[in-house]
């Protein structure tokens, strides 16, 4: 596997650099945001910054090491709350919606995210303060991976398909109510001969685009709590 800039050693820059690392990534993470993954390039952020590109460099020897970087800094925005304040449901609860709305506030992330190994100083605090939580619940120490890998394989998917649409309705110039309006009525007439589908449709032409998506999301993660808290209780 590909060292990565958690494992390289940091070169220290001139003393006459007067740019600092926190700086860069806090810049890319605006151009991120507004620009997705396709915009950002080391000339365009030193441009931003006013600088070189040498000077990104003794800092970010490369894109894909800023991507780490950026990548790290947006685990550490994500709260998990400590079992003996919350209780580990609750706890679960609350780091199941700031995981969403992490992603949702830097919807690059899906993109990148699977694409290296994330191990980064806020990657792992995250773990690590997962664990206790899920731990608190009473899992054996197997289960308590895989009951928080559960937890972040449901809420990454589902807002990964989030992120997805919304981009959809970005792209397609049209307002979020318009575009609902259009794919429900041709959801209706393809399910002509579907009644079940139909009325599932029918359902759905009351609700606004952000009401439906957070109702899934919220289901479905109360689902699978209530799964876990099920298991742990046998």
């Amino acid at each position: 596997m590909k060292e990565t800039i958690w494992t390289r050693q940091r070169t220290a820059a001139p003393a006459r650099e007067t740019l600092s690392r926190e700086q860069i990534v806090k810049m890319a993470m605006l151009v991120l945001d507004e620009e997705g993954v396709a915009g950002l390039s080391m000339r365009k952020l030193a441009a931003r910054l006013g600088s070189g590109a040498t000077s990104l460099y003794w800092h970010v020897p490369t894109k894909d090491d800023l991507v780490d970087l950026l990548i790290d800094e947006v685990w550490g925005e994500i709260d998990v709350p400590e079992p003996e304040l919350a209780g580990w449901r609750s706890g679960a609860l609350l780091f199941g919606h700031s995981l969403r709305s992490a992603v949702l506030r830097h919807p690059w992330l899906p993109e990148v995210m699977y694409t290296r190994p994330s191990v980064g100083p806020h990657a792992m605090t995250l773990g690590e303060r997962g664990l206790v939580l899920f731990g608190a619940a009473g899992f054996t120490a197997r289960e308590v991976d895989l009951a928080m890998g559960s937890v972040m394989s449901y809420v990454l998917g589902t807002v990964s398909a989030e992120v997805a649409t919304r981009e959809m309705v970005r792209k397609s110039g049209r307002s979020e109510e318009s575009w609902v309006s259009d794919l429900l009525a041709q959801a209706e007439a393809a399910a002509d001969e579907y009644p079940h589908m139909q009325e599932s449709v029918r359902r759905r032409t009351s609700a606004d685009l952000d009401s439906e998506l957070t109702a899934n999301f919220v289901f479905g993660l109360d689902a699978l709590l209530d799964g876990l808290e099920a298991k742990v209780k046998k």
